[in-house]
C-alpha cells in the first residue's frame, strides 16, 4: 500500500494506492508515520492541487473500489455528474434502474472510499437542502461553492 498527504483549503487529505490504482482518498486529521508515495499517489495529489487552484475539472486517474454491488453502481453513477453541478439521491437511483433506493443510494454515498474524485458531495436532497457529506456539510458547501466560482 502506498500513502501520500496534501494539505487542501479543507485540511489534510490522505492518499492510498495499491500498484495499478488509487484506492481510498480521505479527509484526516493527522499523517501516518509510514509515509510511502508511488507515481499513482504523485498524480492523485498534483491532480487534486489542481482541483483546488480551480485549474482541474475532470479528474483522470486509476480508480478501485470495494464495495458492494450497488455500492459499486451508485459510486459509478456519481462519475457522471458533471463538475459543478448537483443533483438528488432520486436521481442517482434512476440512472441505476432502481428509483425506490433512494435512502440505500444515500447510505451507499456515505461510504464512498474516494472523495472529491467520485464527487458524492455533488449529490444534495430533491429540495436543494446539503445533507448527508461523510466529511461534514462544512466541507461539502465549501467543494459546491468552489465549484461554482471555477
Amino acid at each position: 500500500m502506498f500513502i501520500e498527504f496534501i494539505q487542501s483549503p479543507l485540511g489534510l487529505i490522505q492518499i492510498t494506492a495499491n500498484d495499478t490504482a488509487i484506492t481510498a482518498i480521505t479527509f484526516v486529521d493527522y499523517k501516518e508515520l509510514s509515509v510511502l508515495p508511488n507515481t499513482l499517489t504523485n498524480n492523485a495529489a498534483l491532480q487534486l492541487n489542481k482541483y483546488f487552484d480551480g485549474s482541474l475539472k475532470q479528474f483522470s486517474l486509476p480508480l478501485v473500489t470495494h464495495g458492494t454491488l450497488f455500492q459499486q453502481k451508485v459510486w459509478q453513477a456519481l462519475k457522471g455528474v458533471p463538475f459543478a453541478s448537483t443533483c438528488s439521491y432520486a436521481h442517482i437511483a434512476n440512472a441505476i434502474s432502481n428509483p425506490k433506493a433512494v435512502r440505500a443510494v444515500g447510505s451507499a454515498n456515505s461510504k464512498n472510499p474516494i472523495a472529491i474524485v467520485i464527487p458524492c458531495h455533488r449529490v444534495i436532497g430533491a429540495n436543494g437542502a446539503l445533507i448527508g457529506y461523510a466529511g461534514g456539510l462544512d466541507k461539502k458547501a465549501w467543494l459546491l461553492k468552489h465549484e461554482q466560482r471555477h
